[in-house]
């Protein structure tokens, strides 16, 4: 059976794994891109399933026009994979105000607005499945990326609320959460002016990992571009998806932690309710 799909930022990365694989399968797709020109080999090689659209999540009206143009090539789409966005590096001192609106207008405002496009497509057509790229980023934190997981964070807390929304109507959604990868992500990073005063501190230590090329890349993104692929296809989806050792041993030492961190502020907790 083949399926239609709708790849945000296939331009490169995991979206352009993904795209390359499921054509090469037989399925068809919509893909969006950024930078010109980046899917003109795909688009002659799968002409008549392969339906493209330049989006930039900061620009709302282009997110409109590429959902009305992918359902109108495509009238039944059942798998979305929103991966499109980017990162912002800098510790929370050294980016600037503009940096800070790129960042959560692009990955959290302007992913909600794309996800909202989306629901009712879904809905009339009777059901879809949605992965949403998240990151590792999105349930920890690092130092200096500070706005990347404000922007994370809440496409998990967002899509956790609207998963239970749209369940109803046979849509289900999956943040998928990849850990640190050779994708081009960290040389596509919008890198904030450094301040010489966070050089020996922990964001210093990750910038330095970053520019040496030292910061540890655990995870194949071909591996994590199949199973997302599988995924979508599976029985039912997990409401959450890590990928890679990395990511799953990173976000079990934090459930720990916050486990046991949550189980010493009972007492002050029910204090704090009315008598009775």
């Amino acid at each position: 059976m083949t399926h239609t799909w709708f790849i945000t930022g296939a331009s490169s990365g995991f979206g352009r794994l993904i795209a390359e694989r499921v054509l090469e399968r037989g399925d068809s797709v919509a893909a969006t891109y950024r930078r010109s020109g980046a899917l003109d080999d795909l688009a002659a090689r799968y002409p008549d399933r392969l339906w493209t659209a330049e989006m930039d999540l900061r620009k709302p009206e282009t997110i409109a026009a590429a959902v009305e143009g992918a359902f109108t090539a495509f009238p039944r789409i059942d798998r979305i994979i929103s991966n499109a966005g980017f990162g912002t590096f800098g510790a929370a001192e050294e980016v600037s105000e503009d940096q800070v609106r790129h960042q959560i207008e692009g990955n959290l405002i302007g992913t909600i607005l794309f996800i909202r496009r989306i629901i009712p497509r879904l809905r009339e057509n009777g059901g879809g499945r949605i992965l949403q790229v998240t990151s590792e980023g999105g349930r920890i934190a690092y130092p200096a990326f500070s706005l990347y997981h404000a922007s994370k964070w809440g496409q998990e807390g967002f899509l956790a609320s609207v998963a239970q929304e749209v369940a109803p109507f046979g849509i289900e959604i999956c943040t998928v959460e990849p850990g640190p990868t050779v994708t081009g992500f960290a040389a596509a990073l919008d890198m904030a002016e450094p301040i010489p005063v966070y050089d020996g501190t922990p964001a210093g230590a990750v910038r330095k990992g970053i520019r040496e090329g030292t910061f540890p890349l655990t995870g194949d993104a071909g591996k994590m571009a199949d199973k997302m692929i599988a995924l979508a296809g599976a029985d039912a989806l997990p409401p959450r998806m890590p990928l890679g050792s990395t990511a799953w041993n990173n976000i079990a030492a934090h459930l720990d932690e916050a486990r046991a961190l949550h189980a010493r502020q009972k007492e002050r907790a029910y204090h704090c309710d009315r008598p009775g």
